[in-house]
């Protein structure tokens, strides 16, 4: 199925409720470079969406999983991915609020909009379409609706991955987790918003509610912690500093907003003393973003005490706990964790691409795309990921 020049689907009537036969990059174990195959991918059942994508990126998180870092991949084979942004094929029963042609941006924090933790105010969860890692079917009715013919001939089911699977031409979503956008955002944007730059902003804006005047420390400048230092701009942070071991990230942290750099490598002291000397005794917000516990205590420790707040963005591996004294708490420093950037996709995201389409919010997207590349290229996009060579690449089908 092609596009037209808009991104719009050109003959979507004719697959709707057939099976249709796309590429996807397949995880066959740990460790394994993704594989190109041709997949089958099911019509979407109750409540779920068919989706063309048309652009995808590629997040540490899907580096992490594809590594076996967090011993989380335990269905094999499986399509990862949760970057992308594309357009609506064809809805299954029961969907009411998506359409086909509808341009959407899958997230893997699903909304429902009617369970007790959509309606209320203080979390972003949701009761059945939440993120949970060790989910691999859809929650319809536990199925897949990916397969693939291996090379014995035998046809196998291909698994799912982060409530999104995005590595492939075609996927299908629970409605619940996919977000109709602004039909003239620019796609290759908007799929930044699935992980990335949700979770930085969001952090910034929701869980710390960083205010004019603010002082910040991002630990870990990669697409996160940068989108970390965007959100502080925006929201008129007076100091942002930002911490990393490389040095060559500091060029692109100045784009985005950060005022002072530590290389933590050429520290002769633990950098939470550096900070604390640089702020008159600690900043008010630190955003660990490193998924490493030695930088999660030094992020801890580099907030001012009676108010400091330090939230964790970093995906950190099992069964590592949390490098803190209970007692270290009762100095008024407060810890958290955000998922999503406290963001309630289907809710909220729809509001801030329109600020971003009517010039009222000037999020720096383009800052983060340091590569576009075919899919085809996908391991490559991997390996520069790996290498630190790149934020974000994307892919286009």
């Amino acid at each position: 199925m092609a596009s037209n020049g808009n991104g719009s689907l050109a003959n979507g009537a004719s697959t709707r409720g057939k099976p249709i036969k796309c590429k996807a990059a397949v995880a066959w174990g740990p460790s394994e470079p993704l594989t190109m195959e041709e997949v089958e991918v099911a019509p979407p059942g109750r409540l779920e969406v068919r989706v063309k994508l048309l652009f995808t990126s590629i997040c540490h998180t899907d580096l992490s999983f594809l590594k076996g870092e967090n011993e989380l991949q335990s269905k094999f084979p499986r399509i990862l991915g949760h970057e992308a942004a594309g357009v609506v094929e064809s809805v299954g029963e029961g969907v009411e609020d998506l359409a086909a042609g509808d341009h959407v941006v899958p997230i893997f924090n699903g909304e429902c909009g009617a369970c007790a933790y959509c309606e209320s105010d203080k979390t972003n969860l949701c009761g059945t379409y939440r993120v949970n890692p060790f989910k691999s079917t859809m929650a319809s009715d536990g199925g897949t609706r990916f397969s693939v013919v291996d090379g014995t001939g035998e046809r196998r089911p291909v698994y799912h991955f982060l409530n999104t699977s995005t590595f492939a031409e075609y996927t299908v979503l629970d409605a619940a987790c996919a977000v109709k956008v602004h039909p003239k955002a620019p796609l290759d944007k908007m799929c930044l918003l699935s992980c990335g730059i949700s979770t930085g902003v969001g952090a910034a804006w929701n869980t710390a509610n960083i205010n004019t005047g603010s002082t910040v420390a991002v630990f870990g400048l990669g697409a996160v912690g940068l989108a970390v230092a965007e959100g502080a701009r925006l929201r008129g942070a007076a100091r942002i500093i930002g911490i990393d071991i490389n040095s060559e990230k500091f060029t692109k942290g100045k784009e985005m907003g950060v005022t002072d750099f530590i290389d933590s490598k050429a520290c002769d002291k633990p950098v939470h003393e550096v900070i604390r000397e640089m702020t008159d005794g600690g900043v008010d917000c630190s955003f660990e973003c490193t998924g490493i516990n030695d930088v999660l205590r030094e992020a801890f420790l580099s907030t001012h005490d009676g108010w400091g707040l330090t939230v964790i963005l970093g995906i950190h591996a099992t069964p590592k706990m949390m490098p803190l004294h209970p007692m270290e708490l009762f100095d008024g420093r407060r810890i958290t964790g955000c998922v999503f950037g406290d963001f309630k996709g289907k809710s909220q995201l729809p509001d801030l691409v329109d600020k971003f389409m009517n010039g009222r919010l000037n999020l720096n997207f383009d800052g983060f795309i340091t590569h576009n590349m075919s899919f085809s290229d996908i391991n490559k996009a991997f390996q520069l990921l790996e290498e630190g060579k790149s934020l974000r690449s994307v892919l286009h089908f």
